[in-house]
């Protein structure tokens, strides 16, 4: 007993020291071991964050892809092909060719006088065609593509909330969906007539300076061109819009894809104000500097292809340059090429396949800060 009352005072310092530092130890240990499990639980969590974000850019990827596939095969078809049976019919050249195949066959049926208006005519009017469908085909491409990836962020956002599930303020149901993408046929339908009245007075305007007998080369026909397609786009700003997208879209679209049969019970399921939103994004889209600074990359790589198509074609005439009279046939051919359906369509191909389009749209689709 008294041996460890002696060895207690001999070593007590030594003990408590010792004590102390086994116990900092020890609690120094269990402060790692959390401080390693809480890294773990960390990183644990991390990765789930890091696979959900995956999956996220994944679903989204997928998502943004068929949209675009969508609107290549589906909805630009459609709209290309109503496009082009307007056109044809309101810009018709067949009654001026046949009056002069008919002068030509038969001598002495059409006077110098006669022929010469014919000409300068069917001048006007090729070229109204052929820039008339430069320009809608060009647009249409682009603004389907701007419905479609503002209406389908728009549905992935419902669909990642609830599954859409609920007919609420935010919600776009079947039917307004159809109403949505039925604007794309109002340039076909009501805009074609205000379209082509003012292509034809720019191209009216380009082309009064120049004779049936100038001689063309293909650069002076690619200036001619881009001259009528500026004077088409110069007074108000964006003229244009107002045949694309015009104030009463909305109702046009309504009237056009309700019967009246069920016209009332119709408006009473569809969400009029979210469709009235839809319609104030894409107009805005339309109007902003980088739409028209992508419609007139667009319309510039168009009319590159076309004049390597006509370069490619070449011409009897071994001189660069011909009478612009001789052109007026191959122009008024142009149309209906530009036209063709959009999968067979090499002009619709060189649009979509920029890198500036391809950016443009990427960035219209995953802009869901606002909506969120």
């Amino acid at each position: 007993m008294f041996s460890l009352r002696g060895f207690w005072r001999r070593h007590r310092r030594k003990i408590i020291v010792t004590a102390g530092v086994l116990g900092s130890g020890y609690a120094i240990y269990r402060l790692y071991e959390a401080y390693q499990q809480r890294v773990s639980d960390l990183e644990t969590q991390l990765e789930s964050e890091r696979e959900i974000a995956e999956l996220f850019r994944t679903r989204l990827q997928n998502h943004f892809e068929n949209i675009q596939s969508i609107s290549d095969t589906m909805t630009l078809p459609h709209v290309i092909h109503e496009f082009r049976l307007r056109v044809s019919d309101e810009v018709d050249l067949s009654y001026h060719m046949n009056r002069l195949m008919q002068g030509k066959g038969q001598p002495g049926v059409l006077s110098v006088k006669e022929k010469r208006e014919l000409w300068e005519e069917l001048k006007i009017l090729s070229f109204t065609r052929m820039v008339t469908s430069l320009w809608g085909m060009t647009l249409l491409c682009l603004y389907v593509r701007v419905l479609v990836n503002i209406l389908g962020r728009h549905l992935y956002i419902e669909a990642s909330k609830d599954g859409g599930s609920s007919l609420d303020e935010e919600t776009v149901d079947n039917l307004s969906q159809k109403v949505f993408l039925a604007t794309a046929d109002h340039l076909a339908t009501r805009g074609m007539t205000d379209l082509i009245s003012k292509m034809q007075i720019a191209a009216t305007g380009v082309l009064k300076q120049k004779q049936l007998w100038d001689p063309f080369s293909i650069d002076e026909l690619q200036e001619t061109i881009m001259q009528i397609m500026e004077s088409f786009n110069t007074g108000s700003s964006k003229q244009w819009l107002t045949c694309l997208l015009p104030e009463n879209a909305l109702e046009y679209s309504l009237s056009s894809t309700t019967s009246s049969n069920d016209i009332d019970g119709s408006h009473t399921q569809m969400n009029i104000e979210k469709l009235q939103r839809l319609i104030a994004e894409t107009r805005d889209v339309l109007a902003s500097a980088d739409f028209g600074n992508v419609l007139e990359m667009s319309l510039k790589k168009v009319v590159d292809g076309l004049m390597e198509d006509f370069n490619s074609q070449g011409t009897s005439n071994p001189s660069p340059q011909i009478p612009l009279a001789k052109l007026i046939p191959r122009v008024a051919q142009l149309g209906p090429t530009l036209l063709e359906e959009p999968s067979n369509n090499r002009f619709v191909q060189i649009i979509l396949s920029l890198p500036e389009v391809q950016l443009f749209f990427t960035l219209l689709y995953t802009n869901i800060t606002q909506d969120t």
